[in-house]
């Protein structure tokens, strides 16, 4: 086995209170494209010609629902994706204790589909949707097979309970998340280059000497770590754990 693979092994064996911090990266695996790579960015200004951050705000959503909606369903709204490695290593390390919580920025819900039961979504879920007048809860599977914008049957917009650009981050998630990773004695962070703030932010909460960052490119937090892997997230934690 690699050193670093080595090492990120004995950091598991050694640790009690594992946190699993994650990005877009991790799902990038199952197929579900990201919308702020090059690629997602670039259709995103050929088609609607305006950036991600700009078509899925709440100022946009707003103002030009029925565009959002088209590009939200395009692009975010994938439910047909299934979990993979990196998905099923992390719940099988949840299921032997050591693994305490997942905190994820993903809204595609592939890490309950792995199994997975303590997971802090950040970024909210497709799976959870609402009317913005009578509050009716609604799947994703409706918000899906709606003309155009979805909406309830009392007339008014079933909006996605996914945190758009210009809101604050689930009050409770994000408690939830904070605790945890005060409490991590290693802090798994994977797939993500940690831009995207507050959630990145979270990571100054970690106060222990077993940070390990596993993405593809360098992240801003690169001189913090104690063990840096510039591979996939699902084929490190398969190599890991097998």
């Amino acid at each position: 086995m690699e050193n670093e693979l080595l090492k990120l092994k004995n950091f598991i064996d050694e640790s009690n209170y594992i946190v699993f911090f994650g990005g877009a990266g991790v799902s990038t695996e199952s197929g579900i494209p990201d919308f702020r790579s090059e690629n997602g960015i670039f259709d995103a200004l050929r088609v609607y010609g305006q950036p991600p951050e700009v078509l899925l705000s709440h100022s946009f959503f707003m103002r030009h629902t029925e565009t959002f909606f088209e590009y939200y369903k395009s692009s975010l709204l994938v439910t047909d994706a299934q979990p993979n490695a990196a998905h099923i290593a992390l719940a099988h390390l949840e299921r032997s204790g050591k693994l305490k919580a997942v905190i994820t920025q993903n809204v595609d819900g592939l890490h309950q589909k792995a199994g997975s039961r303590a997971v802090y979504e950040l970024h909210g879920s497709i799976y959870r949707n609402r009317c913005m007048k009578c509050g009716k809860a609604f799947d994703a599977l409706f918000v899906q097979q709606s003309e155009g914008v979805p909406r309830c049957s009392c007339g008014e917009v079933v909006k996605p309970e996914v945190v758009l650009y210009e809101e604050s981050l689930p009050e409770n998630e994000l408690n939830g998340a904070i605790e945890h990773i005060m409490k991590a004695d290693m802090l798994l962070v994977g797939g993500t280059s940690l831009a995207v703030y507050p959630a990145a932010g979270l990571l100054n909460y970690y106060h222990g000497n077993k940070l390990v960052l596993i993405n593809k490119s360098p992240t801003g937090y690169d001189g913090r770590a104690d063990l840096i892997i510039n591979k996939k997230i699902g084929e490190t934690l398969k190599k890991v754990m097998g």
